[in-house]
């Protein structure tokens, strides 16, 4: 199947696919894998609520792009400092519907994402992704990517019963542009 991926700011229309995907249910699937231990989703029962939501206001700040599979909005990337004045930057990305999972949609979305962010972004050396050991789904994708395992703090993420990881996972500007070099 040929997958066309974009990156795109959003729109009230991308807003509205993103809405209908992943805060119209109780408990979706990606809530279960997306940092569940802070329990901080929201259920927004109608597309007004979600607008006005904190969640619309930060998709739609320079800090998130949409992800766009052939037309389709299905998920987000996001970029936020760690610490500016220090330039440490984290990334992270959540596709809504998990019919997209295991693909290679979020590999490639990411990758778009990290290229993106060196190419405008000179002074920038470090790009960061954290998560948590329950996530082996975003593991494979940061080990798929080249970055390597920077931090591991144990059993600081307490969920249903289970103490996990925290895993910091990290890429050099270098190290990314000769892995990711286009041909």
């Amino acid at each position: 199947m040929n997958q066309k991926i974009i990156l795109s700011s959003f729109t009230s229309d991308s807003l509205k696919s993103i809405w209908q995907q992943g805060f119209t249910e109780n408990n979706p699937e990606w809530a279960k894998w997306n940092a569940p231990y802070y329990e901080d989703y929201e259920k927004c029962n109608t597309f007004n609520d979600f607008q006005n939501s904190a969640v619309a206001s930060y998709l739609l700040s320079p800090s998130c792009k949409c992800i766009v599979l052939n037309d389709k909005p299905i998920g987000m990337v996001s970029k936020n400092w760690k610490d500016e004045k220090t330039r440490w930057l984290d990334i992270g990305i959540v596709i809504y519907n998990s019919q997209y999972w295991s693909g290679g949609i979020g590999t490639a979305a990411l990758k778009l994402w990290i290229t993106n962010i060196f190419e405008k972004t000179p002074h920038l050396k470090h790009v960061g992704l954290t998560t948590w050991s329950g996530n082996q789904g975003m593991i494979h994708v940061a080990k798929n990517l080249g970055l390597r395992k920077e931090a591991q703090i144990r059993q600081v993420r307490y969920w249903q019963g289970i103490y996990y990881d925290s895993l910091e996972y990290g890429i050099l500007k270098d190290e990314w542009f000769k892995l990711h070099r286009q041909n």
